[in-house]
């Protein structure tokens, strides 16, 4: 289906205002009659030649704190993947964070972390994107600052891998 000249400078207008074309879809259907697939909104989109704006999505503010020091090497383990070496502004970090180069069942990457304290845990991030933290004793709480480095470290890692 095909708008007129006023209908085309009110999805204009929307796409100004920074709808998404999902709401633009609805407002055609309500506000101007006219019913249109997804796709015939994308390419009237494209037809008027305007691009729809992203929407800036909020930027986590991680505080700045070192990441980990090397892993230990885990010898005679091929499943383990050494984690490199810190930059030198992190160096006296205290968690160590090793990758599984073959994710744990119902995860999409998973590994080992060992804490300040000595204390290791097993990490996993599953397919809707949560991070779980399996202690390797019984009710054990890592201290929060260990908690920031790991996370820190962590995402350090995977974007070492390209993950």
């Amino acid at each position: 289906m095909s708008l007129d000249d006023t209908q085309r400078k009110k999805v204009a207008g929307w796409i100004a205002d920074g709808l998404k074309l999902s709401e633009i879809q609805n407002r055609v259907a309500s506000e101007l009659g006219v019913r249109m697939t997804y796709m015939d909104v994308r390419l009237l989109v494209d037809d008027l030649k305007l691009t729809p704006k992203d929407t800036e999505r909020p930027k986590a503010i991680i505080p700045p704190a070192a990441p980990p020091a090397a892993a230990p090497a885990a010898p005679g383990n091929p499943l383990k993947v050494e984690s490199t070496p810190a930059p030198a502004d992190a160096v006296g970090s205290s968690v160590a964070v090793v990758v599984d180069q073959i994710a744990r069942p119902g995860s999409v990457v998973s590994g080992k972390v060992t804490f300040s304290d000595g204390k290791k845990a097993d990490w996993y991030i599953d397919q809707t994107g949560r991070l779980g933290l399996t202690p390797q004793e019984a009710g054990y709480r890592p201290p929060a600052a260990d908690v920031q480095q790991f996370q820190i470290a962590l995402e350090a890692e995977l974007a070492r891998m390209g993950l």
